[in-house]
């Protein structure tokens, strides 16, 4: 314990050292984020910041762990991710060519052993999915690497998110006694936590596509390295519990666009964080809010592994329908608004959320 202990302090301390130095070197290349009058920030803002995260998180797993076959396959697809990322801070990349870059990344885990090989059936045995289980991992890697991006929207919402999910990936891998993901995933909620020094409001630098779709990539690929591989009940549903937040706004922003006959990357105002300060919320008030119900997930998730397939598919119930009323009551079933005068430089700056 001691040494996972140390690793997470590690990380954070070396994320702490490292960003200033990612802030520096983004201002020199010009990922930077102007303000208009649709911003409030009254300052220029690196938008590389990400980068600091993965350099941490890479450096530290190099130095400290032994480079297996699938850690070696999520260092390659993470690096592979954060290229793009570093291209469309700079330069900007089309959303096409994001996710084709995002496909051939997740597409890229797959000789490494990252296969979602069956599901859990909560009634009882265990469905195979042989060679389906290839374009599922596929779409489950793209579907959370976009998920972190369309969230991040306020200062510190993406990588607070994102710490929050590690922790819980930490915890219920250590439930089931894979150390491995244990420490990869404190290693990498040190590397976040040295960051949020720098990018909780008001943020001194923002994640970026870097930042946010590293975390995306990151953490889809743990969760299958970590949850995806025991018969207990329910165990694929773990990670979607976890990463709910995301996934449930990713999926409402889909359902909205389409209902409204817009394309999925057409950029609008109805996510989740809009929501709340559109109710009023301050900045940080909604960033906070939408912690505590991260928080929530996560001790549902860590539940899930020690409950009876019964205790475990009533808990889901309960989660999913007060999910759904909360998601109701803050308007989610309606149509996009403009986001209120407190909506996060970050959210205007994207250009495909």
């Amino acid at each position: 314990m001691v040494q996972l202990a140390l690793l997470l302090v590690l990380a954070a301390a070396l994320s702490l050292f490292v960003t200033p130095l990612v802030i520096r070197m983004a201002r020199r290349l010009g990922a930077v984020d102007e303000p208009d009058q649709r911003k409030i920030h009254q300052r220029p803002i690196p938008r590389l910041g990400g980068l600091a995260v993965y350099l941490v998180f890479t450096a530290v797993v190099l130095l400290t762990q032994p480079l297996t076959t699938p850690l070696l396959g999520l260092l390659i697809g993470a690096t592979v991710i954060v290229l793009l990322g570093v291209w469309d801070d700079v330069r900007g990349a089309s959303p096409r060519l994001k996710l084709a870059v995002q496909l051939l990344a997740a597409l890229a885990l797959i000789p490494f052993g990252f296969h979602v090989e069956f599901l859990t059936n909560p009634l009882g045995g265990i469905i195979y999915l042989g060679w389906w289980g290839i374009p599922l991992t596929v779409f489950w890697v793209v579907a959370v690497t976009n998920a972190l991006n369309l969230i991040d929207g306020l200062d510190g919402l993406a990588a607070g998110t994102a710490l929050i999910a590690s922790f819980t990936l930490a915890v219920v891998a250590f439930t089931v006694g894979n150390m491995a993901v244990v420490a990869v995933t404190l290693i990498l909620a040190g590397a976040i936590l040295g960051f949020l020094r720098y990018n909780f409001h008001p943020a001194r630098v923002f994640l970026g596509d870097t930042g946010s779709m590293f975390l995306g990539f990151t953490l889809a690929a743990l969760a299958i390295m970590g949850l995806t591989k025991g018969p207990t009940a329910l165990s694929v549903i773990i990670p979607i519990v976890i990463l709910g937040i995301p996934l449930t706004d990713t999926a409402f922003a889909v359902l909205r666009r389409y209902r409204n006959g817009r394309p999925i990357f057409y950029p609008d105002k109805g996510h989740l964080h809009h929501r709340l300060l559109g109710a009023g919320l301050t900045h940080r008030g909604a960033v906070l809010t939408m912690y505590g119900v991260n928080v929530v997930l996560g001790a549902s998730a860590v539940l899930l592994t020690i409950l009876s397939t019964e205790q475990a598919v009533l808990l889901l119930f309960i989660v999913a329908v007060l999910l759904l009323t909360a998601a109701n009551r803050v308007g989610m079933f309606g149509s996009a608004h403009e986001p209120s005068p407190e909506v996060s430089a970050e959210t205007s700056k994207r250009s495909n959320i």
